[in-house]
């Protein structure tokens, strides 16, 4: 396995589109209203809108910087306009008209040519010949002027450093800045064809970098990718090397419908499920994905956009205190004691499986973390009215104190229950459909809770419920956490019962970008995944992996350098031991010197000769030299000088990190040791012995609880030298033994 995070495109392939590509476009829009984009030919799009408030404005959006794209893939940053002449056909319904107040307005924004920051608001029927809703529009950027009557309110724009530029839609009445509800949602659409763009800056360079094909799936979301064309989404994933089954997750705040009540918005099956823009994003999704070869795995969760849930419908504690997550603006967990909300979910299952049987897809939906939530001091979010009547008025439940094990067990019965009447639901619909269930292991095996499984992995879960059963442990993964990950797996196959040839795992994913070096981690536990066998392994998720570059490719898996055995003969007294470095040293005319030091740390070599005592020690020598192939394969060797640390400082926690390298250091030289004797990791916290860790390969230890943010980790231990035999002859024999000469057997240090 190896990866990479790309910054930005180097020597990679290159190709060109042309500027204004319908798949490059994006849309943006305030709440509650909704817009998508879809690319309908090689030069249209269409975008669809469902306005809420008379006040609602949506724009079509071109950036001269790709903002979105992974770094292979992005096109080039131009902001140089004025070399381009865009035409295209437009035809709208459901918004104002071209020839109307505001109608819709191309706004530049950019800088003028003194460099002071502005915007242009270019009207488009100013440049249209047709009908207002049926018109060719033809800009030169060359010479083009904002304004609404022209040329007497002529504003010339100067497109030489564009920021961006987007067309505004809004819905018939529009009042700037009204929030006054629609008396029902108005719908519109918008079709640009025949975009075409020419003159010398009208062609963009782009990344066309195809990642060979590897063994890992990726994971999208609507909540993050509802403003792109899915064309552009799939053309990353494609060319990124992804395969099989796309873990696509349709989110929690773009794809309902809404009604106004008591002045807010909240979700409705009014004219079905699903919103007019979302409904179109994924049946176009849905057909781009099956053209290229791909599955589509539709996650639908228990979590809603909390301004737009029912009061009803949300879990609570004790205190009434509704259950909300952490995202800005919070989501809440739908109560499954709710008969009204499990129906709405059943119902959005259902449309998203017909648009995937639309697509001609198989059918695979997946159950996504459905739980009881767990308010941050431990409370059990059991208490809205529905959960109150289904388990009879309990009393609260703190997971992190003593808890009632019988009402947890009836949370998790309830759990279950629903879970399981969305999976008939689906399966009644489409009775080949794959159904799975994705469970959260931190939060449901978390050691600080130890009974919350009851209520959140229910046994009523267990094997053969659903066809695959789903892990994910991001905060795990990304900490590097490999110990809590392999007992919380242990722990939920033991109580589900799914062999990993039935179970998925997801691997992610790296919340902020400044954290992006958590790839590491995270493409560790992917391979940890793989190796375990299960039948996919997913990255969690694109948006992040575009975000931050994450680039996988699979590798022949090297030979194994290394047999983890010790030299068998004792170092005599007499056995050399030389660390070496390479330093260049440049002399100037006057004598000065200037020194670079070419390697980090010293290599030692070893000449242990004057350990072979008898003609025994020469046979033995003879056999693990011949059985490590001479230098091909490295061994152990304990450095007769050099093979112990005491209270070595390791690190000083975070409050996220829980692997730790184990290390020697000399002054300001860290050296790695990757080769500890096992059995002899002390570790301690602030001074304080733990044997709650992990030793795994190449001497990292894995604390089975983070530590705190400044607790010092120091270990002590004993270690060994990975290292060779230097040469490919070894030269002994017997006369020379027996006359007292020392055979010369030369090793050399591995870098490991």
């Amino acid at each position: 396995m190896g990866w990479w995070l790309a910054a930005r495109r180097r020597d990679q392939a290159t190709g060109v589109i042309s500027r204004f590509d319908p798949v490059y476009w994006t849309v943006n829009f305030p709440r509650p209203m909704m817009a998508s984009v879809v690319t309908t030919a090689p030069d249209a799009l269409r975008v669809d809108l469902v306005f809420q408030r008379r006040g609602d404005l949506a724009g079509l959006i071109w950036e001269a910087e790709d903002r979105w794209d992974h770094p292979l893939l992005a096109y080039a940053t131009a902001r140089d306009f004025r070399g381009c002449r865009l035409r295209f056909r437009w035809r709208s319904s459901g918004v104002i008209a071209l020839d109307a107040v505001n109608g819709p307005v191309l706004t530049i924004e950019g800088r003028d040519a003194g460099g002071a920051p502005r915007a242009w608001y270019v009207r488009l029927w100013n440049y249209a010949s047709g009908a207002a809703d049926d018109a060719e529009v033809t800009i030169d950027f060359a010479d083009v002027a904002g304004g609404f009557l022209l040329p007497g309110e002529a504003d010339p724009v100067w497109a030489g450093d564009v920021d961006r530029m987007f067309v505004s839609l809004v819905p018939p009445g529009y009042v700037a800045g009204d929030t006054m509800p629609l008396a029902a949602a108005s719908e519109g659409w918008v079709a640009l064809t025949g975009i075409a763009c020419d003159g010398p800056g009208s062609v963009l360079a782009i990344g066309d970098v195809v990642v060979p094909e590897h063994g890992l799936s990726i994971a999208t979301g609507y909540d993050d990718g509802y403003n792109q064309t899915p064309a552009r989404l799939l053309r990353n994933v494609l060319q990124l090397g992804y395969r099989g089954d796309i873990l696509h997750y349709v989110g929690m705040s773009h794809y309902f419908r809404l009604e106004p009540a008591s002045g807010g918005f909240y979700a409705s099956l009014a004219g079905g499920a699903l919103n007019r823009a979302c409904a179109a994003w994924h049946a176009d999704f849905a057909a781009r994905a099956k053209a290229l070869g791909y599955g589509v795995i539709w996650s639908l969760s228990y979590e809603l956009l909390d301004q737009h849930c029912w009061g009803d419908w949300k879990q609570r504690a004790a205190d009434g205190s509704p259950a909300l997550t952490g995202w800005s603006p919070p989501s809440t967990l739908l109560s499954p004691a709710h008969a009204g909300a499990m129906a709405y979910l059943r119902a959005v299952a259902l449309a998203f499986v017909g648009t995937a049987q639309a697509a001609g897809l198989a059918v695979k939906f997946q159950v996504g973390e459905p739980w009881w939530w767990v308010m941050a001091d431990g409370r059990l979010c059991i208490h809205d009215a529905a959960a109150q009547a289904a388990l009879d008025n309990p009393a609260a439940q703190n997971l992190k104190g003593t808890v009632n094990t019988a009402v947890l067990d009836a949370a998790g019965a309830l759990l279950a229950a629903s879970t399981l009447a969305l999976r008939d639901a689906v399966k009644a619909a489409a009775p080949e459909a794959q159904v799975l269930l994705l469970t959260y292991l931190p939060t449901v095996l978390d050691p600080a809770m130890p009974e919350a499984k009851r209520a959140n992995m229910p046994v009523g879960w267990a094997s053969p419920a659903f066809d695959v059963l789903q892990l994910e442990d991001y905060d795990w993964a990304a900490a590097g956490n490999a110990a809590a990950s392999e007992r919380a797996v242990a722990a939920a196959q033991a109580r589900l019962g799914y062999p990993a040839a039935r179970q998925h795992y997801l691997a992610g994913f790296v919340l902020r970008a400044e954290d992006r070096l958590q790839w590491r981690a995270i493409a560790e536990a992917a391979e940890r995944g793989r190796a375990r066998g299960v039948a996919a392994t997913f990255v969690w998720a694109l948006p992040q992996v575009a975000r931050d570059g994450f680039t996988h490719f699979d590798q022949e898996a090297d030979l194994t350098p290394f047999d983890d055995v010790s030299f068998p003969i004792a170092l005599g007294r007499e056995a050399e031991v030389v660390p070496e470095l390479s330093t260049a040293i440049v002399t100037s005319a006057g004598g000065a010197e200037r020194r670079n030091a070419a390697w980090a740390q010293a290599r030692t070599r070893y000449d242990v000769g004057p350990g072979v005592r008898s003609e025994a020690d020469i046979a033995a020598l003879l056999g693990f030299y011949r059985a490590r192939m001479g230098p091909a394969r490295g061994f152990r060797l304990r450095d007769p000088f050099d093979y112990e640390a005491k209270d070595q400082l390791l690190g000083t926690g975070d409050g996220q990190t829980a692997r730790f390298q184990l290390i020697k250091s000399y002054g300001e030289t860290v050296r790695r040791i990757t080769r500890p004797v096992a059995g002899t990791v002390a570790l301690k916290l602030n001074g304080v012995a733990t044997s709650a860790f992990t030793l795994g390969d190449g001497g990292v230890v894995t604390l089975d609880v983070v530590p705190a943010a400044g607790v010092k980790l120091t270990a002590s231990f004993l270690f060994d030298v990975p290292v060779r035999f230097a040469e490919d002859q070894l030269r002994v024999s017997r006369a020379t033994f027996l006359a007292g000469a020392a055979a010369s057997v030369p090793l050399v240090e591995i870098r490991e």
